[in-house]
């Protein structure tokens, strides 16, 4: 899985308009020690504020943590909240040049008391009376300006007035005509105002509503969601399910369910912003929708474990990739993936060192030499004989241990950071691939004799030899177990 984000990475950034209603998050923190002689109220004792981006604004802000250059398009009022969230922006690098104002409506803000970590109350101050029609044709006349040079779109509705159909139809019309993916995370229960989106991201909840059918099983939760599909016409269904994790709907693929990771979950605010913030960049940088999915999934599952609505930069997606299916199998990888892992750690000014080898009956001698290797650059990659290929080498009887087993124990140790299984006789073409900065091989090889030398040097890089550690060999230790056993 962390390959997927590589593949994002190593890309141009994508760039995203998002189009949507625009809040600001605020958690008051303080603590509740006694109750109100006045009324039978809890006292709440104020202390830190702390302001996010909310709504569309989050989504926003997620999309710039993970790389991407992002429009945002949408209303704020002329108050000092408005004020606050345009400074918000600016501190996350995301320009605040096409937001619209409008003096006679507050910009949305939601103000959450926090005490002891329990919510204790929210206070709301919002308007969801749609906005007037010459703020909905300038809206319209920014994202005319900015689809051509976008690479995908996104609709935030949480139905505080922007997002009508006199906004939403010609909007993604001009998307369409553009080709440009829209995605769409959607609060109203009539998705027939929907039709043109690409791919829609309601929660469990939200699909109940807009269908008017339980979903209590994976049978009832396939028709609602057919029901929806048929209705807004998109080509995707994305449904949030919480702790069980995502479904998409695709037809004619069949449903792809990916289950929630254990974590723990502090707030789930924000977490779908998060999921269509990545979804978004994913699909934008090329992943195929359920590969983007898995991203999303995962990101979310990052961000319910932070208090608020927050963003979860590419560091936290990719250890909480690793996590997720153990870092060991998720360092060994295809050669399609290694090259794009490779092309991202190459744009960071990492080095690449790669040795290769059976590593069969992994002993002392090939931790020293690995551990030797390691600190001759950034990033080690090793190539593992396949079994056919050892027994061509070795002999019949040949490797002891399968070819999988192998690469998954070398991927445990923290001095290898990817490992790669190649079946030619030599790791010629997995050299020509990978490029390495570092060409390693013990110190049983001269320099004559090492397979790669000549097309690592002519290309700048250079050949190094550890030295051999006598006594220590894979042989040496199966001979020995068969005088010992015999």
């Amino acid at each position: 899985m962390e390959a997927l984000l590589d593949r994002c990475l190593h890309r141009r950034p994508p760039t995203v308009l998002v189009v949507g209603d625009i809040m600001c998050d605020s958690h008051l923190l303080g603590k509740v020690s006694r109750v109100s002689p006045e009324a039978p109220v809890p006292i709440f004792e104020s202390g830190e504020q702390r302001r996010t981006l909310g709504g569309a604004a989050n989504v926003a802000a997620n999309l710039r943590a993970l790389g991407c250059e992002v429009q945002l398009i949408g209303v704020i009022g002329t108050d000092v909240t408005g004020y606050r969230i345009r400074d918000l922006l600016r501190q996350q690098g995301i320009a605040d040049t096409w937001l619209l104002e409008d003096a006679t409506r507050p910009t949305t803000e939601k103000v959450r008391l926090i005490a002891q970590q329990q919510h204790v109350l929210r206070l709301d101050q919002e308007s969801r009376h749609p906005i007037d029609s010459d703020l909905i044709t300038q809206a319209l006349e920014y994202a005319a300006a900015l689809l051509a040079d976008v690479d995908g779109m996104i609709c935030s509705d949480y139905q505080k007035g922007l997002c009508m159909p006199e906004l939403i139809k010609p909007l993604f019309a001009m998307a369409q005509a553009a080709d440009r993916p829209i995605l769409v995370d959607p609060k109203k229960w009539d998705f027939t105002y929907y039709q043109g989106a690409t791919i829609l991201t309601p929660n469990l909840k939200e699909v109940e509503q807009a269908s008017g059918a339980g979903v209590d099983s994976e049978e009832a939760l396939e028709k609602a969601a057919n029901t929806l599909l048929h209705q807004s016409q998109a080509r995707a269904l994305l449904v949030t399910r919480g702790k069980d994790g995502m479904t998409l709907f695709h037809p004619p693929h069949a449903p792809l369910h990916v289950a929630a990771r254990a974590r723990d979950v502090f707030d789930v605010t924000g977490a779908g912003d998060t999921a269509i913030a990545t979804l978004g960049m994913a699909v934008a940088s090329g992943l195929s929708l359920s590969e983007a999915v898995y991203l999303a999934n995962t990101a979310a599952g990052v961000v319910v474990g932070k208090m608020g609505t927050a963003v979860v930069s590419p560091q936290e997606l990719r250890t909480a990739l690793r996590s997720e299916e153990g870092f060991h199998a998720g360092k060994v990888l295809q050669r399609d993936a290694l090259a794009a892992a490779l092309l991202y750690h190459r744009q960071q000014g990492e080095r690449i060192v790669f040795t290769n080898g059976c590593f069969d009956l992994l002993h002392v001698g090939h931790i020293h030499y690995l551990q030797q290797a390691a600190v001759l650059g950034d990033r080690l990659v090793i190539g593992v004989n396949d079994d056919a290929s050892v027994r061509l080498l070795k002999g019949e009887g040949r490797p002891m241990i399968a070819q999988e087993d192998r690469s998954r124990v070398l991927a445990a140790l923290a001095c290898v950071d990817y490992v790669t299984i190649f079946s030619e006789s030599t790791p010629l073409a997995l050299i020509d691939l990978i490029r390495p900065d570092v060409l390693v091989k013990g110190g049983d090889y001269t320099l004559e004799t090492v397979v790669g030398r000549k097309e690592v040097e002519a290309y700048g890089g250079s050949v190094h030899l550890v030295p051999y550690i006598n006594g220590s060999s894979t042989t040496g230790i199966i001979e020995s177990i068969v005088q010992h056993y015999r």
